[in-house]
Order: structure tokens, then sequence, then C-alpha cells
């Protein structure tokens, strides 16, 4: 039963390019009424088609190191205007509908700029007007935090986590995440053209997959899911369910190996360190995030290399990811620096989401596979349902396509 008592509640995720023009703003907006007949509705919107980056390329622009506070209250601005149009585009539908910022919406979050967590959600406003028959539409990816007052924003795909919030709360029937896709498959289709969707998957594999680098859904937003026990679906902005995946619980029953997809991140840097101990390391890494008003990356490994006592030497290895803004800018922090240095290499990974890891059957198989191609790989690294290879930028798209035949030849 959802908070509100009324009807059904569903909560949807419009992606920046479900909504890019005025077009498909409209079309929205009739699946939307068309849903609200039956049901309540809360939809969480993005930035209309390459707002977000348009926004970001204007702050470096006029600035060679923009705040993260004002990062924050220029970043915002995408998802208002997105919800306003959308919420108008319904009215004129004859679907009564409000449109909130993440702060009227009451989302929450830690005092973090760019890349908040949200702690907690009021949403007394979005009650009442789903107590009084209207449709919702909040502002993704944004929030406001209690303590300093300050507009926040939730990082890259922070949308996603919006939804799964407010499903949450609202204990909703599903959460929608609609896009221009079919779906997820088992790779990239635009870098494997036969890649089959996935019409089912749990979450553990789902958050393997969006962890190294699967584009259909931020990784913290799955994570959520799980915890809360949120119902996904996967799909194309149409009314066609059964053309997308659901996400729930798994129901495997016994062991098998079995290679369910393919992803990777683009680029990954080779950060190396001068510090002799990881916990020194971390500390010096953030500092220089925080001090320069960068974004923290994602770390996808460190390691100690060497335990020598001089500092002349590198001594630690961070392997780090995301967003194409925060790489630049880590690239050119560490061009000169005392404590850190990148790699002048080109990196990337590929990562296969599996069960049956630990075989060494399997890592075998990979890596003959590579061999053949001659791929060469710089690190193997292993999870519980992940096994991530770091190789060379170039190498990238082609160890995609020809482990993917792995997919297809997978023993179940």
């Amino acid at each position: 039963m959802n908070k509100n008592n009324i009807k059904p509640l569903l909560v949807l995720k419009f992606g920046g390019a479900t909504l890019a023009d005025s077009g498909k703003i409209r079309a929205a907006a009739t699946r939307v009424a068309s849903l609200s007949k039956t049901n309540s509705v809360i939809v969480a919107v993005s930035a209309m088609g390459q707002t977000t980056n348009d926004l970001i390329e204007l702050a470096h622009e006029v600035s060679s190191r923009p705040l993260r506070r004002e990062m924050d209250m220029l970043l915002s601005v995408g998802e208002r205007i997105s919800m306003s149009l959308l919420s108008m585009a319904l009215n004129d539908l004859g679907c009564s509908a409000i449109s909130f910022t993440g702060s009227q919406a009451g989302i929450l979050t830690d005092d973090s700029h760019v890349n908040a967590l949200i702690v907690d959600i009021k949403p007394f406003r979005v009650e009442e007007a789903l107590a009084s028959g209207k449709v919702v539409i909040i502002a993704g990816f944004q929030g406001v935090s209690p303590r300093s007052k300050e507009i926040t924003t939730l990082g890259r795909g922070g949308t996603d986590t919006t939804a799964v919030a407010l499903a949450a709360y609202f204990h909703a029937e599903r959460c929608d995440i609609l896009k221009d896709v079919a779906g997820v498959f088992t790779a990239d289709p635009k870098i494997v053209p036969d890649a089959r969707p996935l019409h089912n998957l749990d979450y553990e594999a789902l958050l393997e997959m969006t962890f190294w680098g699967a584009k259909v859904l931020h990784y913290r937003s799955v994570e959520l899911a799980k915890h809360k026990k949120v119902a996904l679906y996967i799909g194309p902005a149409s009314n066609e369910l059964s053309d997308g995946t659901l996400v729930q619980k798994g129901s495997q029953m016994f062991e098998t190996i079995k290679v369910h997809s393919i992803n990777s991140h683009e680029t990954v840097l080779r950060c190396l360190g001068k510090q002799i101990s990881l916990t020194q390391g971390l500390a010096v890494l953030q500092h220089e995030c925080e001090r320069n008003q960068i974004a923290f990356p994602q770390i996808l490994s460190s390691t100690l290399l060497s335990n020598g006592k001089t500092e002349s030497d590198s001594k630690l290895e961070f392997l780090l990811t995301g967003p194409a803004e925060t790489l630049r800018a880590l690239e050119k922090l560490f061009a000169n620096h005392g404590e850190f240095s990148i790699d002048s290499g080109k990196f990337a990974s590929v990562t296969l989401t599996c069960s049956g890891v630990t075989s060494p059957l399997l890592t075998q198989k990979v890596l003959s596979t590579l061999d053949v191609a001659k791929i060469q790989v710089e690190r193997v690294l292993v999870s519980a349902m992940s096994l991530s290879l770091i190789v060379g930028h170039g190498d990238r798209v082609r160890g995609i396509s020809c482990l993917h035949k792995l997919i297809e030849n997978s023993e179940s």
C-alpha cells in the first residue's frame, strides 16, 4: 500500500534523451496522462538532451576552476526547465499536474556539492499534491542540505537516484526508468550490433554492471533499489512494458558459470602517488580534490606498489574513472604535482559481469581470448560477480567485441 493511499502509485523517470525537444516532452506528457487515469504518478525528470553538458562547458568558459557550490546552482537549472515544461504539457492535456524542485519536494542531502547523498525525504508538498489528484513532476538530480540550506546535486545520473528514493519512500508499485533504449543489453549496441536485450535481471548483476560502466542506470540508484526492494523497469519511453528489462530479487537456484554482459569505462586514469600508505594517499587525493573544487572520482582499484622508504619513487597506484570533466580536471591538476602524477598511457576497463567468477576456467578462457586477439591486459580485478580487465584505451572496443562472443558460449 502506498502512502498516499488513493490509487496504485508509479514513479517514472524520464532521461534527458526522452525530453530532448518539445515533441518528445509532449509525447512524455501523453504517456503520463494515460497512466494517471488508473495510477497516482510521480515523475522525476532529467535535463533536456545535452543541457547538462552544455552548462558544464559554459562554466569552464567563464572560469578556470568553477566553485562546486556555484556548479550546483548552475546545473540544477536544467532539470527545472524540464519539470516546468512537462507540467505545462500535462495541464494542456487536461491532466492536473504541478512541478517541484528537489528542495520543494523535500529531498534532503548531506553538504557535499556536485556529488551529494540523499539522507532523508520530507515530501509534504508532494503528499498534498497527490492527495488532491495531481501528477507530481520533480526535478531530479538535486536536493537541499538541511544544515547549510544550500542547493546540492547528486552527481551524474542522480535523477535515477531521485526516482528510486521517492519510489522507496512511497512504497510505489514500481519505478520505471524510461530512456531512448529498449532496455539493458548484453553490451553497448553501438559497439556490438548483435548485443541482446536482457529482459530479467537481479539487483546484484545490475549493480555490478552499472558500477563497471553500464550507462543505463547510476549504480547508486541500483544499490538503493536493492536495499529498499524497489522493483525497477528499464525501457523505452513507450507503453510497451514487455520491451524493457525488469529488475527484482534473483531466483537462481544452483551455481553456474555464465557471462551475462560486457561493460566498460571508456577512460581510466592511472594515478601514481609518492605516499607510503594507502590511507595517506587517499587522504591526500581527497584533500586535493576538495582544495581544487573537483568532484571526487570513482576508485576502481588502489594498490601499494612498493614498501620502499624513500620518497623519490612512486609507491601507490589508484585506478580512477568518472565523468569526463572530472578526469580532465585531475589530469590538469596532476600534470605538475609534487605528490601525484598521471601515467602517460591511456587506459580503459572491460568488465564481464558473470556468475561463477571464482572459477579459474572462466578467467583462463577470457585471457586466452584476449591473447588470441593480441590485446595486452594491464590489470585483472576480480569481485563477486565481475571480472574486470584494464587494457589500453585503443584496445577497448576490440576487447568488448571479442569477449561478447563468450556470452553465447557460456556454460549454463
